[in-house]
């Protein structure tokens, strides 16, 4: 399945509670897997179905730790029911053998804390978000769960479900004063962290 890209506008609407969990939606599921394991540079470590044109409260979720993925995990019509003061500096826990990337005024910081999305696809940016929420959700086998979620795991989930309220990263980027960035090679070859201005909410 094609995932959108800015300006889609379905990227912008909310999304609706999954009435029944039927044959369509775990169908619709297995594709939504599938499309997330076949994406490259970057390998995606979430999708929300607004991302496949289709309106449901439905996300998956694999986190990446060094090169090890993770078991693929679905929440069905998610809601965040309490969220912690603390908050993360940037994407936490992802940790690579990257070095600091600089960023062309002579800082550097790892590129590793920087969040991207799947529909803005080259972009990155800097956001803090909650460093553990309780999330309150259902599987595929019509169970309903309430888990704490913290880390990495909680940063996805926290930008999955700005997804699925049309809500782009781009936005939180804006709320926050933060930068975007490319990541580009210079002449020696070597990544370099270039600033953007962008418009995108």
């Amino acid at each position: 399945m094609k995932i959108l890209t800015t300006p889609n506008p379905i990227l912008t609407h909310p999304a609706k509670p999954v009435e029944k969990i039927d044959k369509k939606v775990l169908e619709f599921i297995e594709e939504m897997k599938k499309t997330l394991l076949a994406t490259e540079n970057p390998k995606g470590v979430g999708l929300a179905a607004p991302q496949l044109a289709k309106p449901w409260q439905i996300f998956i979720a694999r986190p990446i730790v060094g090169s090890k993925p993770s078991k693929i995990q679905v929440f069905i019509n998610p809601e965040i029911i309490w969220k912690s003061k603390e908050l993360t500096e940037g994407v936490p826990e992802r940790e690579t053998k990257q070095s600091p990337v600089p960023d062309g005024t002579g800082q550097s910081f790892s590129s590793n804390k920087l969040e991207g999305c799947l529909s803005i696809p080259g972009i990155w940016g800097y956001i803090k978000r909650h460093q553990t929420i309780k999330l309150k959700y259902k599987t595929p086998d019509n169970k309903t769960h309430t888990k704490k979620f913290s880390g990495f795991l909680a940063t996805i989930i926290q930008h999955e479900m700005d997804h699925l309220e049309g809500r782009l990263f781009s936005a939180r980027v804006l709320e926050q004063h933060g930068k975007f960035f490319k990541i580009e090679k210079n002449v020696e070859g070597k990544e370099t962290l270039q600033e953007m201005r962008l418009d995108l909410a």
